[in-house]
């Protein structure tokens, strides 16, 4: 669908879509990107043989924009591209929080825009991605952005009122399970562990246990029963668990986080 696509920053998240685009058949010399640390533009144009321009040049020449920027700079960017924009450009916000609305607003036009929210292990092409169409996109241009994203994992699309939870789950999530690795291999060093072989045990039961969820067609809570002896050691660590709330805790950590994408729009 399209013919040159531009990529408005480029951090961690941008080179994982930049590399996603590659991989779903987009040649390099119909990219370019604006990235404002030099240093970070010649890396990334070497990497990938991207051509990397001033924004308003990339605005210029695009017929899909990619804004993978941070919520609190969009306005800016927002007003640096309208300068130089096509009303027909499609423009695709990785940004969290700030909806269509906001962006259509930023631009000061009507051009069709579809809003995303993408995770990090898009890095390694297993991401978890929920994308919301704005007025005007059409079927082409819909169809273009599925067939990327899925270069970057898994995606869906979802009402845009329902951003926030996806921001909230999958978004944010990543993060809710590093932190529940850290806690592990702490628990296993305090049980005398070394942190060496605590981590790889912790890391390795919990990619086996993503892999078996992933693959055996078994719901969590089948496989949850399947492991749990009645009191045996796994039910001794369950009830703790419930003891402690986790559920809530998990619940409550979500809500701040959908409650703080609110805050960013």
């Amino acid at each position: 669908m399209a013919n040159h696509i531009g990529v408005i920053g480029a951090g961690v998240m941008g080179e994982a879509l930049i590399a996603a685009l590659i991989r779903s058949g987009v040649k390099p010399a119909d990219i370019s990107f604006a990235e404002k640390r030099s240093e970070r533009a010649i890396e990334l144009a070497s990497r990938y043989s991207i051509v990397h321009k001033e924004l308003t040049a990339v605005a210029a020449e695009s017929t899909v924009i990619l804004l993978v920027v941070k919520p609190q700079d969009m306005a800016t960017t927002l007003a640096d591209l309208a300068t130089g924009i096509s009303a027909e450009t499609l423009v695709i916000s990785f940004a969290a929080g700030k909806t269509i609305a906001s962006i259509a607003s930023g631009l000061g036009q009507q051009n069709p825009i579809i809003r995303v929210m993408p995770n990090t292990p898009a890095l390694v092409g297993k991401g978890a991605s929920g994308y919301s169409l704005g007025a005007g996109v059409t079927a082409e241009q819909k169809k273009f952005v599925s067939e990327f994203l899925a270069a970057t994992g898994k995606a869906i699309e979802v009402p845009e009122l329902l951003q926030d939870s996806v921001t909230a789950t999958s978004g944010s999530g990543p993060a809710y399970f590093f932190a529940f690795v850290e806690a592990m291999v702490d628990g296993a060093v305090a049980l005398g562990l070394s942190k060496e072989d605590a981590t790889l045990l912790t890391i390795q039961t919990i990619v086996g246990a993503a892999e078996l969820l992933e693959t055996s067609g078994d719901s969590p809570t089948t496989l949850r029963e399947k492991v749990t002896s009645p009191n045996g050691t796994t039910a001794a660590a369950l009830a703790s668990f419930s003891a402690s709330g986790l559920h809530s805790i998990v619940a409550d950590a979500m809500a701040a986080a959908a409650h703080r994408s609110q805050e960013l729009a």
